[in-house]
């Protein structure tokens, strides 16, 4: 038993009869892979077939599809080629039903009704904890049926197969889940790691460069606090970013999601139970910009903006040299991205910049203590605990004149 008695002597003296506290020690280790490919839906590729069985050879897994409508407008072949598929790999793999096509983007986690038919989907497949869940899209879409696959029967294997850029150097590849509720993003979700993560980079030759671009902003992003030399070579490949180099892209949002892969396995809070949450940098005015905007910004381009905020923020409170604040507003714009929108500068009622109430809303997202991440200087980080609301809106006055 895996189980440490510890005797309490305080309440021996207060009570007759005595109290052992047994202090319970759970370990859980998760493996699962993360590939980069292409053509994933070829029969000779077996990288899917191989990510389903996981050392499980002799077993017919049973597997639900389910398809962002987004992916299949684009791809409109993707069903014939996931039968096809499966034909082929029969003695492994069996599709229990033609693929699930809902709605992607932001209007799939604006209600729980989209989790509810994949719930419910789930049940008419039959499909058990030895079962597979297969979700095709983007981050949106893989955070309401990561919900769904692992609220039934406690948890069913999800494979994710993101298919924009956001959700393969991000999203896709991390342990959280979600809907949003009452207003409040993320407010309902879970922490539960996928079986697997395949990124086909087929899927985002279809994509406009401002798709793209989302995923760019959180690799500047993770760049900045995490690795100075991924920082600079952002910087170099920028002008190519812009032009559309499908190499420098690809490149820059796989070493992105490497840098999000060992954040999660080494930083020791992979379940966000501490104050700190790195990853969020520029986050919290980046989630009140996508609500403010009503998701005219989608959330790359928000964070794009919340980064280069929180920039001029550490440059101004001392943190950060201000050429190095400057240099990653620089990037960004070369990039494509923008670094200011209007809702930043918009007032309440009480004229207060209608922006800072995000700050609100994250400490309350964190659980109580308002904890901010900040570059010191790049590719290292420190953290803040509160903010002067008139230095920050200096630092948005400044960043309308970069616009």
């Amino acid at each position: 038993m895996n189980l440490m008695a510890v005797r309490s002597a305080s309440n021996q003296k207060r009570n007759s009869a005595p109290v052992t506290v047994y202090l319970q020690n759970i370990v859980v280790r998760h493996t699962f892979p993360v590939v980069f490919t292409r053509h994933l839906f070829s029969p000779r590729n077996r990288l899917l077939r191989n990510a389903i069985a996981r050392g499980e050879t002799r077993r017919q897994h049973r597997c639900l599809v389910l398809l962002d409508k987004g992916v299949l407008a684009a791809f409109p072949d993707l069903p014939v080629q996931i039968r096809s598929y499966f034909d082929t790999h029969a003695g492994a793999m069996q599709l229990v039903r033609e693929p699930l096509v809902l709605a992607g983007g932001e209007e799939i986690k604006q209600s729980s009704r989209f989790v509810r038919r994949m719930v419910e989907a789930l049940r008419a497949g039959n499909v058990c904890r030895h079962s597979l869940c297969l979700a095709i899209g983007g981050g949106a879409f893989l955070d309401a049926a990561g919900l769904a696959a692992a609220l039934f029967h406690r948890g069913v294997r999800l494979v994710r197969i993101p298919t924009t850029a956001l959700a393969q150097c991000d999203s896709g590849v991390g342990v959280k889940n979600a809907i949003n509720y009452a207003g409040s993003k993320n407010l309902l979700g879970t922490f539960a790691p996928p079986w697997a993560v395949l990124n086909d980079a087929d899927f985002l030759s279809s994509l406009p460069l401002p798709l793209l671009l989302d995923g760019i902003a959180e690799a500047v992003k993770v760049a900045a606090i995490k690795d100075a030399s991924f920082f600079r070579s952002i910087g170099r490949a920028a002008p190519q970013i812009r032009k559309r180099n499908m190499s420098a892209i690809l490149r820059i949002l796989k070493r992105c999601a490497l840098l999000h892969l060992d954040h999660i396995a080494t930083s020791g809070d992979p379940y966000e139970l501490g104050a700190a949450r790195p990853l969020d940098y520029g986050h919290w005015a980046a989630h009140k910009l996508e609500v403010l905007s009503r998701h005219r910004l989608s959330h790359g381009h928000a964070v794009s903006i919340g980064i280069a905020l929180d920039a001029l923020y550490a440059a101004r409170s001392g943190f950060l040299p201000e050429k190095q604040a400057f240099r990653l507003v620089s990037i960004l714009r070369t990039c494509g991205l923008p670094v200011y929108a209007p809702e930043l500068s918009r007032r309440d009622r009480r004229r207060r910049l209608a922006i800072l109430a995000g700050l609100e809303e994250f400490r309350a997202h964190l659980g109580g203590e308002l904890t901010l991440t900040l570059p010191s200087p790049i590719g290292s980080r420190t953290e803040i605990h509160s903010v002067d609301e008139a230095r920050m809106a200096e630092c948005i006055a400044a960043l309308a004149r970069w616009k």
